[in-house]
């Protein structure tokens, strides 16, 4: 499946987003992407921290190696997203459809995952300390090597906390 480009609209809402992030919120503006569809989205390696993202739609959007940290997720679909190696570190992504997103290696430690929709998806690798794991739908979801020391019911947890 080919990815879409960023609208010139998206673009300069991403420019404002990282001028407002590197300048302590001082200047630019925060990026306003509630509802927004983006699904096909090539988003790679963008810095979206703290950006809100309700509702959107980023269904199969590159999303690998993208800044995420505190972004605001609640009900975005981001159902077959690549999210891999992606920041999600205090993302809100309650009630998020995850469903077959690859999260390998991405970073969802304190995220708050309440509601959500994971089957399907691929965490192998993700570091899950101090999520929110409550209510969320796990039916076939890889988490072979995923950091979780408090563990999911249902998996084996070695010594260090890892999921075997």
């Amino acid at each position: 499946m080919k990815k879409v480009k960023v609208t010139e609209g998206v673009k300069e809402k991403l420019e404002q987003h990282k001028l407002w992030l590197e300048t302590s919120k001082k200047e630019g503006k925060r990026a306003n992407l509630r509802g927004a569809n983006l699904s096909d989205t090539n988003l790679r390696g963008a810095d979206l921290e703290d950006a809100d993202l309700a509702d959107a739609n980023l269904e199969g959007a590159d999303l690998r190696s993208a800044g995420l940290v505190d972004a605001d997720l609640v009900d975005a679909d981001l159902s077959g997203a690549n999210l891999r190696g992606a920041n999600l570190e205090g993302a809100d992504l309650e009630d998020a459809d995850l469903v077959d997103a690859d999260l390998v290696d991405a970073d969802l430690s304190g995220a708050n995952l309440r509601g959500a929709n994971l089957a399907g998806a691929n965490l192998a690798g993700a570091n899950l300390r101090d999520a929110i794991l409550v209510d969320v739908n796990l039916v076939d979801a890889d988490f072979k090597g995923a950091y979780c020391p408090k563990g999911l019911k249902g998996y084996e947890i070695n010594k260090d906390g890892y999921i075997k």
